[in-house]
């Protein structure tokens, strides 16, 4: 081509690409070139197995991680459940780990390619630590692996910034995926940075074990956002639960906490004894129950927020509430929307107006859904896993950890 006209560069070819001067190396596509394959998760895992930084992956089926092997997951991960026509879920049994650990600004994703409740089945951890079941061991409704012993320190590995959507699958009738469910999981196990997004069953549950949990957030599972039984001793704070309505959500909402011991035998042990602080609780205005303590279930709830259902808090059996009334659990800081209701008779809303720091019928001042908190509480510091705070809730409106990481 003549370079008469400056905007031509000399040439004395026909084409545009000659061979020796690919001007398209490096940053475009391969002309020809098929997408990127996403790498699908799926069987058995035996030896330790890395998912790389930023990278999608398909899950398809079940995913098992066995000991000894390590399930790492960097940061960025977008883990998606496919759906077709299989049930999708990640477990991993006893004696192997999964240390996930994302960023508020990279965090793992665990979705769905169906962007709806129960569309996959969720996360499942089995430890060693102790049960309060029979014979001191369980099988997992999921995968039915076994968990339950004698170690009480048993490591599972790490969770942090983790969101999970979606999940809750129905198996049967009886047997539905939570967000992540612990099934005897022990005090070796971090778990920080937590939501569980619109699930059709519960978003987290405990099982016994020992684990202990901070910033945690369920929104929207259309039962429990927290649920325990079977003896769990372990300790959380900085916890949340958000339910929107049944009108934007197309489905309802259960109990903001359902606590049990064990509800074939209240007296097994170890009994359920989670000590727990800096809570904000907010329920969808339905008449189903906020935080619902039954089936021998002992607890040490403090620097709590519980709001947005007629019965805010309520007491059911008889070792649960004789434990509340000789001190042996303790409701203290805590505020509701209501009155306490006492199935018993034994602890009653008088009783729970006199503890330290209580208040019924409260009212609060809350900031995109559940943002703020109130003056006064219970400086928990003295053991070393709560952090010192002055005030009742979990999210003060000068410190929002949920922001950036979770929907």
């Amino acid at each position: 081509m003549s370079t008469a006209d400056s905007f031509f560069d000399a040439a004395e070819y026909r084409g545009a690409v000659p061979s020796d001067n690919d001007w398209t190396a490096g940053w475009t596509a391969a002309s020809g070139s098929k997408p990127q394959e996403i790498e699908e998760l799926k069987g058995v895992v035996t030896s330790d197995v890395t998912l790389a930084a930023g990278k999608t992956y398909y899950l398809t089926g079940d995913y098992t991680v066995k000991s000894p092997a390590t399930l790492t997951i960097e940061e960025g991960v977008t883990i998606i459940a496919k759906h077709d026509n299989i049930v999708d879920y990640i477990l991993v049994e006893q004696g192997a780990k999964i240390n996930a650990t994302g960023t508020a600004e990279k965090p793992i994703v665990m979705t769905s390619e169906k962007k709806e409740a129960g569309a996959w089945g969720g996360l499942h951890i089995c430890g060693k630590a102790p049960i309060n079941v029979q014979g001191g061991k369980g099988t997992s409704e999921i995968g039915d692996a076994a968990y339950g012993g004698d170690d009480a320190a048993d490591n599972s590995g790490k969770l942090s910034y983790i969101r999970l959507e979606y999940t809750g699958y129905a198996f049967s009738e009886d047997k539905e995926a939570n967000g992540v469910t612990f099934y005897g999981v022990g005090s070796g196990t971090t778990v920080d940075h937590l939501q569980a997004y619109r699930g059709s069953d519960d978003g987290f549950e405990f099982f016994g074990g020992t684990v202990c949990v901070k910033y945690m957030i369920a929104t929207s599972c259309s039962d429990d956002s927290f649920d325990w039984t079977e003896g769990w001793c372990g300790k959380g704070q900085f916890m949340v639960a958000y339910q929107e309505n049944e009108k934007s959500l197309g489905y309802d909402c259960d109990c903001l906490m359902e606590c049990d011991s064990n509800d074939k035998d209240n007296s097994l042990t170890p009994v359920s004894h989670p000590k727990l602080s800096n809570l904000t609780l907010v329920g969808n205005g339905s008449d189903s129950r906020g935080v619902r303590l039954r089936a021998g279930t002992e607890v040490e709830l403090y620097n709590a927020i519980i709001t947005g259902k007629e019965q805010p808090l309520t007491v059911e059996t008889v070792n649960t509430e004789n434990a509340l009334k000789n001190g042996i659990s303790r409701l203290n800081y805590v505020e509701i929307s209501g009155v306490l209701s006492s199935k018993q008779n034994i602890y009653t809303n008088e009783l729970f107006v006199k503890a330290e720091g209580n208040k019924t019928n409260a009212t609060f001042t809350l900031e995109n859904k559940f943002i703020g908190t109130t003056d006064g509480g219970k400086d928990m510091s003295a053991d070393s896993f709560f952090t010192k705070t002055n005030y009742k809730g979990a999210v003060p409106s000068g410190d929002n950890w949920t922001a950036g990481w979770t929907l």
